[in-house]
């Protein structure tokens, strides 16, 4: 079996997943050096959401061009200790003498409190965010979706219209493009609602890939169940585009930096650049000194673990996903939206964003809001709601969600 130091992580994704040995930016990055450099040099930065896997990849991209101050907010506390550890034991990071981070939740008051002692920050950006559709259970669990994703990004963007930055930038997603789930209709909405402030101060997005091995993911449980002894799953049926996580960071340095208010940004990824989570499964396992043992039983994945371990193999759970809001394909812009694929080598960019009029939002999550606050409500009410509210979400309910599976 190969020793657990020498599994490097970051080769194997550059060689297995995206199957890129240097950054799909690196050219962009080159292109847009001096450009960057300027808009970020000396200026103060507030990142909420950065102890996340994309907020942090955000961070490390951002530190080579010496902001003067980073602020970091994030829920997760034990996270941002180890973005400090991480930040403050590498070499390659310019971590400003003005750095601080906060445990916080951005719709807090204390935020407030903070946000305003600090007079504002030159670049805001957010990645706070309900990212998975396995959050899609029921109506408790959508509205603390809803709350995260809309009601306290617009609560923080009604913040920054007071102190406006220089720019503001949020994390969208891929599945916010014809949106099938409950989280990729709650970014399509949230980019609504950023657009909408375009008139106050710069704002841009992002939609993107699949972030391969990103804190939550299913490809992030592969290293914890090796460690517990437990098979490692695959959906044999869903294709899905993958970037790294230094990928994913410097996708969202060139939107929130480089973008023209009101734009949404893409990676340029072609349909054979897709990869199924089998095949990287099948990839992963070999890679840390197993054989691969495929079963479609998930008793037998379970209960042969050990034995399979004396072999020198390990169990592989293959199945085809039957949860709600699971999309067979993904797209990061409709028939409706126009892209620039000239100015940036390796990115899109979507110029005709819809967005309503910031007081037509204002009635519309108000009477989303109203639904949510119906003892009675359902699921179904809540997305019959986001129907009204976004012409093409075609919901896909089968009644099943992902806490049903191993």
């Amino acid at each position: 079996m190969n020793h657990p130091l020498l599994f490097n992580l970051a080769d194997f994704i550059k060689k297995h997943v995206t199957k890129r040995e240097t950054s799909l930016l690196a050219e962009d990055l080159t292109a847009n050096n001096d450009k960057l450099a300027a808009r970020i040099n000396g200026k103060s930065v507030l990142v909420i959401g950065g102890a996340g896997t994309i907020g942090s990849s955000f961070i490390k991209a951002l530190l080579r061009f010496r902001p003067a101050a980073l602020c970091v907010v994030d829920t997760n506390e034990n996270g941002l200790a180890e973005l400090t550890r991480d930040l403050r034991s590498g070499t390659e990071h310019h971590v400003p003498a003005d750095y601080v981070t906060y445990p916080l939740d951005f719709g807090a008051p204390v935020f407030e409190k903070m946000f305003r002692a600090r007079g504002g920050f030159d670049l805001v950006a957010n990645f706070a965010a309900h990212k998975h559709v396995r959050s899609e259970k029921d109506r408790f669990s959508i509205e603390a979706m809803l709350e995260t994703n809309v009601f306290k990004a617009k609560h923080l963007l009604d913040l920054l219209a007071a102190t406006p930055p220089e720019r503001y930038f949020s994390v969208s997603t891929d599945k916010a493009a014809n949106p099938v789930n409950v989280m990729g209709a709650s970014k399509k909405l949230m980019e609504e609602v950023i657009l909408a402030y375009g008139d106050l101060f710069p704002v841009t997005t992002a939609r993107f890939a699949n972030v391969a091995f990103s804190n939550g993911s299913l490809l992030a449980s592969y290293p914890e169940r090796l460690a517990h002894r437990q098979p490692l799953v695959a959906p044999t049926d869903i294709r899905r585009y993958f970037v790294s996580p230094e990928e994913s960071g410097q996708i969202c340095l060139l939107a929130a930096v480089l973008g023209n208010s009101g734009e949404i940004f893409f990676p340029r990824l072609r349909a054979d650049q897709m990869m199924t989570f089998a095949d990287i499964a099948r990839a992963y396992l070999p890679a840390r000194g197993f054989r691969v043992h495929e079963t479609n039983d998930e008793e037998v994945a379970r209960t042969q673990v050990q034995a399979l371990l004396e072999e020198q193999a390990y169990p592989l759970y293959l199945f085809t996903s039957s949860t709600s809001g699971e999309k067979a394909f993904e797209e990061f812009f409709t028939d409706q939206e126009r892209v620039d694929d000239t100015r940036f080598a390796q990115l899109g960019v979507v110029t005709n964003a819809y967005h309503r009029q910031r007081t037509e939002l204002d009635v519309l999550i108000g009477q989303l809001r109203a639904i949510l606050d119906q003892e009675d409500g359902r699921k179904a009410d809540i997305i019959a709601a986001l129907k009204a509210l976004l012409h093409n979400f075609a919901h896909l309910e089968t009644g099943k969600n992902l806490d049903g599976g191993i």
